[in-house]
């Protein structure tokens, strides 16, 4: 009877407890240096990709936005991006992690088509923190995969374009998101924030990076990529993942700017190692000078000819082929790609619990989801 009793709980225990992986991988080991070389693979470090001097490589500025993207932000967009070009006269592009509730379709299709960058931030973004810090590979599929072919068909977009990922909170899952990325043919994570100034890296090997919000992936997962988020600091030095999660920072244009340039040159005075400002766009919303020192730090970035404001991807291609500022073709042969699809604008009316959802999408009646895209926890 005990035994029956000490199946039954197993059974039961093996059933409640989160999903494993696809496949076993193995643990990963302290990285090879000889073996761990680029454009596939490339150790943990704040080592300068290729071996050149900080002086002789572009300054990479990641500008990436989280969340839907939909009217209450798309005005800040265009005024941020269009008609700017990098030193090499492409157009500067921005990484976008959308969420999906909430999100204008027809406006991600824009975005896309203007040359930026499309990522995933997960079709629910549901609290608590706990539901993604226990989510399975199977979880996560369903809310980046299923998100991926979402955007695709609603959007109109290449679903290949979709490479990245930023997780929810910031909330990692030990391996499972990343054997997600590497299951599913994506390519990078960005939701890892650190101290450390280290270029992006895969994890082939053990990482060298902190584990702020953990638990943090052990396995060696060849050929995933980890983007750094690299922690500002405020003005009373403490240090911040999102730029609008920054606390102490004034509310002036001048001092905010200068908050600004500072936080960058820890980066562009130093090993040049990729500097991103994340936020959400509802930051601008909180007070009127935090957009006009955004842009004001455009146009003080834009007045160095050293630095290049690109999307996550194509920050990745220099890495994994770099080359110095006066053989840039070598990394960047030529500007973003632009898909050539089109967007005939329709608005689905759609059901989620008791309430009307209405959904702008690119597409016809029949292209409008059957039920309002959601995934049920787990």
């Amino acid at each position: 009877m005990k035994t029956l009793i000490l199946i039954g709980l197993l059974v039961v225990s093996a059933l409640a407890a989160p999903k494993s992986g696809y496949e076993e991988f193995e643990l990963a080991k302290k990285c090879d240096k000889e073996l761990c070389q680029l454009p596939n693979c490339r150790c943990s470090s704040a080592s300068i990709p290729g071996g050149f001097d900080a002086k002789d490589v572009p300054q990479l500025v990641l500008l990436t936005f989280d969340d839907a993207v939909n009217i209450a932000n798309t005005d800040y967009y265009e005024k941020a991006f269009d008609g700017k070009v990098n030193p090499d006269g492409c157009p500067i592009g921005g990484t976008f992690f959308v969420s999906q509730e909430y999100t204008d379709y027809s406006a991600i299709h824009n975005l896309s088509a203007r040359g930026h960058e499309i990522a995933l931030h997960s079709i629910t973004h549901q609290p608590p923190t706990d539901y993604w810090k226990d989510l399975s590979v199977e979880g996560h599929m369903k809310e980046f995969i299923d998100q991926r072919d979402l955007m695709s068909n609603l959007a109109k977009i290449p679903k290949e374009s979709m490479q990245g990922i930023r997780l929810p909170f910031l909330q990692l899952s030990g391996n499972n998101s990343f054997e997600m990325i590497k299951k599913a043919g994506l390519k990078y994570d960005s939701s890892w924030p650190t101290s450390k100034y280290l270029w992006p890296y895969t994890l082939d090997y053990k990482t060298t990076q902190e584990c702020p919000i953990g638990p943090c992936p052990t396995a060696s997962l060849p050929g995933v990529w980890v983007v750094p988020m690299i922690y500002w600091w405020d003005d009373n030095n403490v240090q911040c993942s999102m730029v609008d999660s920054c606390v102490n920072i004034p509310n002036d244009v001048d001092g905010l700017l200068k908050f600004m340039i500072r936080n960058f040159e820890n980066h562009y005075l130093d090993n040049r190692s990729p500097f991103g400002f994340y936020v959400h766009a509802a930051w601008f919303g909180r007070h009127e000078n935090y957009f006009k020192a955004y842009l004001k730090f455009i146009e003080y970035l834009q007045g160095l000819k050293d630095v290049y404001l690109v999307s996550v991807q194509r920050a990745l291609q220099w890495v994994q082929n770099p080359s110095k500022l006066s053989n840039l073709k070598n990394s960047w042969p030529n500007c973003q790609a632009r898909h050539e699809y089109t967007c005939n604008k329709r608005v689905c009316e759609l059901r989620k619990g008791e309430e009307y959802r209405y959904m702008t999408i690119c597409g016809t009646e029949e292209d409008c989801p059957e039920e309002y895209p959601w995934v049920d926890p787990q």
